[in-house]
Order: C-alpha cells, then sequence, then structure tokens
C-alpha cells in the first residue's frame, strides 16, 4: 500500500471543454481500438463461434445476415461463421463424412434430417423451441423427440397469373399445354418442380389420406392414385407431344420459367409454383396473382388440403453458442423480422402480429392460408422421403416429361427404391386428416 500523501493538496485544473476535433479524434481511435481488439480476439480463435449451413446465397444472404446473423453477434457476442450453398445437402454430406459437420444446419428435406437423427447426428429440440409454436406438420416427431422446426414456410397449391386474367380466360388457359410456364432446371437438384406438380395433383384428386401413405412410403408407386397423378400430369403438359415445348421445359430454369409471361405476345400465362416465386421480377411486373390449384386440376375432389413447405432448422452440436442460436431462430420476433425480408412465411403465430392492413393482398393471404386451423397442411412429399427415394423420383419426372411411354419402368424402380432396407420414412406429413379433428 502507497503511504498516504500528508502535502497540501494541487490546486484545481480549471475545466475546459474538449474541442470538437478532440473528440472526433479520440472517438475515431476507440472505434478503430474496438476494431482491432475484435479481429485480434478472432484471429486467436477466443470469441465464441457458431459454425450455420444454409441454401440462402446472394440477395437473400445479404437479407439473412443483415436481418438476423448481425442482430444475433451483436446482442449474444457469439460470431456465426455461416456458409450458404445451393448445394447444402451435398456439402454437409461431404462435412459429416470427413467429421466436420456444422453446429447448425437450415435443409428443406424431413426425410434427409429424419435420416441424420436415426445416425444420431442431430440434437432434440424440445426444451429450445417453445411448445405449441410451430403446426405438427412441421415439427414432426421422429422417436419421441422433434429435431427440426421452420423459421421460413411456403404455401405449394397455388397457380399464379397476371393481373386482369379472367376466370374463363384462365380455365381455357389450364387445357393448353403451351400456357404452363414450366422449367425443370435447378442444376443437382434438377426435376424437383415436376415432383411438386405430381405432389399437388395426388393430393387433389386422391386427398390428404392417400398423400399421406404415400410420403410415408405404404402407397405403392404404382397404385391408380399414385399413376393417375403422373398421367394428369402428363396430360396438362403435352408430356411426349410438341418436342419443343418439352425442350423449352426440360431446358429452363425454374426461376426463368415465369419470363414469357411478360412477353409481346405472351409466351405463357399459368405458373404451378410455390408463394416464394412471387417475388421474380415477371411476377412483380405482370401483377401476379393467384388460384387455389384445385380449381385447375383435372379430377380434383379434395378441398381445403394444400401442399406446404418449409427451411428447417436442426442442431448438429449442442455446444451453449449453439443453443443460444437455435433458441434465437425460433423466437416470435426473428421469424418476424426474417419473414418481413424474405420470400416465404412465418408459420409461428407469434409472430403474425402485422396490421391488418400491411403488406400487400395476395401476401396476406397466402400467410392466412397457412396459418388456418380449419385446412389440412401437408409437407412436401418428395422432401419428407429418404433422400435417395427423394432423387429417384425428381429423375424420373425428367425422363417421364420427354418420354411418357416409359412411365410403367419408372413407377416400378421407385417401387423397388421404396422397399429398400434401411431407409427412414416419417410417420406423418399433415398435421391433420379429414375427420380427425
Amino acid at each position: 500500500m502507497s503511504a498516504p500523501h500528508t502535502g497540501p493538496a494541487p490546486a484545481a485544473a480549471p475545466h475546459r471543454r474538449p474541442r470538437p476535433r478532440t473528440v472526433a479524434v479520440l472517438a475515431g481511435c476507440l472505434i478503430l481500438l474496438a476494431a482491432a481488439l475484435v479481429a485480434g480476439v478472432r484471429a486467436l480463435g477466443q470469441e465464441p463461434t457458431v459454425t450455420l449451413l444454409a441454401n440462402w446465397t446472394g440477395t437473400d444472404e445479404r437479407d439473412f445476415r443483415d436481418t438476423v446473423l448481425k442482430p444475433f453477434e451483436r446482442a449474444h457476442h457469439i460470431h456465426v461463421d455461416y456458409q450458404g450453398s445451393s448445394a447444402e445437402s451435398q456439402v454437409l454430406g461431404a462435412d459429416v463424412e470427413a467429421g466436420t459437420p456444422p453446429d447448425v444446419v437450415v435443409l428443406t428435406g424431413p426425410g434427409e434430417l429424419a435420416a441424420y437423427a436415426r445416425q444420431g447426428r442431430l440434437k432434440p429440440l424440445e426444451d429450445l423451441v417453445p411448445r405449441g409454436g410451430f403446426g405438427a406438420s412441421w415439427t414432426t416427431a421422429l422417436d419421441g423427440h422433434v429435431y427440426w422446426f421452420p423459421l421460413k414456410a411456403d404455401l405449394k397449391s397455388i397457380v399464379w397469373y397476371p393481373a386482369g386474367t379472367g376466370g374463363r380466360a384462365l380455365a381455357g388457359a389450364a387445357r393448353e399445354p403451351g400456357q404452363w410456364c414450366v422449367g425443370m432446371g435447378s442444376g443437382a437438384t434438377s426435376g424437383w418442380p415436376g415432383t411438386d406438380w405430381i405432389e399437388d395433383i395426388l393430393l387433389q384428386q386422391s386427398g390428404p389420406d392417400a398423400y399421406q401413405r404415400w410420403a410415408r412410403g405404404t402407397l405403392p408407386w404404382r397404385s391408380a392414385q399414385v399413376k393417375g397423378a403422373w398421367t394428369t400430369w402428363g396430360r396438362m403438359l403435352g408430356a411426349g407431344g410438341d418436342p419443343d415445348l418439352v425442350r423449352r421445359a426440360l431446358k429452363t430454369p425454374y426461376q426463368n420459367a415465369s419470363v414469357p409471361v411478360t412477353r409481346t405476345p405472351r409466351g405463357c400465362t399459368l405458373e404451378h409454383q410455390g408463394s416464394f416465386i412471387r417475388t421474380a421480377d415477371a411476377w412483380k411486373r405482370a401483377d401476379g396473382r393467384y388460384e387455389p390449384s384445385a380449381r385447375l386440376i383435372p379430377g380434383a375432389r379434395t378441398t381445403g388440403a394444400w401442399e406446404v413447405s418449409g427451411d428447417l432448422v436442426a442442431l448438429l452440436h449442442a455446444t451453449g453458442e449453439a443453443r443460444t442460436l437455435i433458441r434465437y431462430l425460433a423466437s416470435a420476433d426473428v421469424q418476424r423480422a426474417w419473414n418481413a425480408r424474405e420470400s416465404g412465411f412465418s408459420v409461428s403465430p407469434a409472430a403474425q402480429s402485422a396490421p391488418a392492413g400491411a403488406g400487400a393482398a395476395w401476401h396476406r393471404s397466402l400467410a392466412a392460408t397457412l396459418l388456418d386451423d380449419r385446412a389440412v397442411h401437408c409437407f412436401d412429399a418428395s422432401d419428407a422421403m429418404p433422400p435417395s427415394v427423394r432423387d429417384a423420383f425428381a429423375e424420373a419426372t425428367i425422363e417421364f416429361l420427354a418420354h411418357p411411354g416409359h412411365l410403367d419402368a419408372l413407377l416400378k424402380n421407385l417401387d423397388l427404391l421404396r422397399l429398400a432396407p434401411g431407409l427412414t420414412w416419417l410417420q406423418s406429413v399433415c398435421d391433420r386428416l379429414p375427420g380427425t379433428g
């Protein structure tokens, strides 16, 4: 301890307010110092970090970083090492094989996630996700645990058309294969737009019970219901007919399918696609409106049944940082903020608190349908299937569109895959079935 000062107290210096230039210089130095410290801590690996893999790239990635990740990092002082890839399934598979999987992943396929859960790769989320925060079709239990929840959702049983198109014109266009805007291309996952068609036709023609049995692997591909969905799709799109029409569908990336809507004369009128496509430039310019697909699918008998899809969050490493991120992503505030910037919707009722007049009418209508507890919501069947079946299904739609005469052989092959040992099938893909309450 220092000896106490015994001399006379020094005179107090006169108080002077720092000059603005001095304040600015000091503030700038402090900012630079803080940035240097942050960079130094990261360089030394001392800042808590969580790794995240998702499929958002480009504008979507920037929105996700600005709206979700940066506020998380500021609030929790945890760095998020984000990797965005349109081939996330392949990236995740390679990372798992190498023993370096991310802490948190966002995938579109519950079937793929179920396979990882059965391998012991995923961690249960019951204590991290709000109870009753999402519907049953979004947080399907597996072996008594919940392993995923939706960050974003989309409605799929819809057909888009330009504003000003009357009901008679819509019905007429639906009967003309050339009036459908179709793009089957999607890189390594090409063919999935065709699976959406067949799934939705089966749902509208045969109902949720048949749809769920098929998605669970118990209704054969060669059944009358499933084969009927394929042949209906083939007639609607002119499979095996006009070679130029088929070639256009097979070569067009799904993102560009709607481009002919804005041409003069119009190249196509209708697009069977999920709610996310409404943000495409062509549908913005055409002031796109939507019609429930059941009104345009031949032989449709189901009412109030909707195919849905989503981006699902799962946990692979239950570190403290990763668990904090999971709780954050499942919160109503984050769901609301992300979906206000993204093209999808939140299916958390707590997140739907926008004023009644906010947003476009089509957007409010789609959001209401996703949350309607009187409707039946069935998750995208191919996404719910085991990955080997899902991938073969997508490939088969491309082959069928070009060569519809191969259908029996394609369905036989899919039935053989369905019966392969060791596959993980979800027991439920619909939030409820008619008559079950």
